[in-house]
């Protein structure tokens, strides 16, 4: 079985939240746990995050937003981690001061070179963290494969996203080799479809 780290933003991500949903659901999942998750910085996390990546050789990255920056930074800074694979959701868009805050700053420049492992890019057309179009530019950069979440806000729990099948399945998709074989459509927990469309 392929092992999972969880990557989750400022504040960590609550017991509700899908990433703990997912850590909680794969036989195999971890947290990258950082010592402050309200006072992100980027060398104390990107330190955490490459030695729990050395610690688990070939595992699938499950992020969400600040943390999908922080796995870019390390893809950037550290290419040979024995990453497999990534699932990034929701970025946090830290280059521009109308989508986040000061503190985040210190984790711009958002990296923009080619990814050395398989990633899955999903982000939702009303995100207040980073505009739709912004995110499409760096998955195309990052050569990751583009889900379009619809108008699913910044995919969190205060955007109805607990337990997330289709996140699971997007998991083991990259775990198994088995291309972007993305689950259709995008759900909510307890609720109907958001919009989906895929590309690169």
């Amino acid at each position: 079985m392929t092992p999972a780290l969880i990557i989750p933003g400022l504040n960590g991500s609550p017991d509700g939240h899908w990433q703990s949903w997912l850590q909680e659901s794969l036989p195999q999942a971890s947290r990258v746990e950082q010592e402050d998750w309200d006072a992100p910085n980027l060398e104390a996390w990107l330190n955490r995050l490459a030695l729990a990546s050395a610690a688990t050789p070939g595992a699938v990255l499950v992020a969400h937003s600040l943390g999908y920056i922080l796995a870019a930074h390390a893809a950037s800074r550290f290419p040979a981690l024995p990453i497999r694979g990534a699932l990034l959701v929701a970025p946090a868009d830290v280059d521009s001061a109308a989508h986040t805050p000061y503190l985040l700053r210190g984790f711009a420049p958002i990296p923009t070179q080619r990814l050395p492992f398989p990633s899955i890019v999903v982000a939702s057309t009303d995100d207040p963290f980073m505009a739709h179009p912004r995110a499409r530019e760096l998955a195309n950069a990052w050569g990751s494969h583009f889900v379009n979440a619809g108008a699913a806000g910044h995919i969190n729990v205060a955007s109805g996203f607990g337990p997330w099948p289709a996140g699971r399945e997007m998991v083991d998709a990259l775990a198994n080799g088995t291309g972007y074989a993305v689950p259709q459509p995008i759900r909510r927990s307890g609720s109907g479809p958001a919009s989906h469309h895929a590309g690169r």
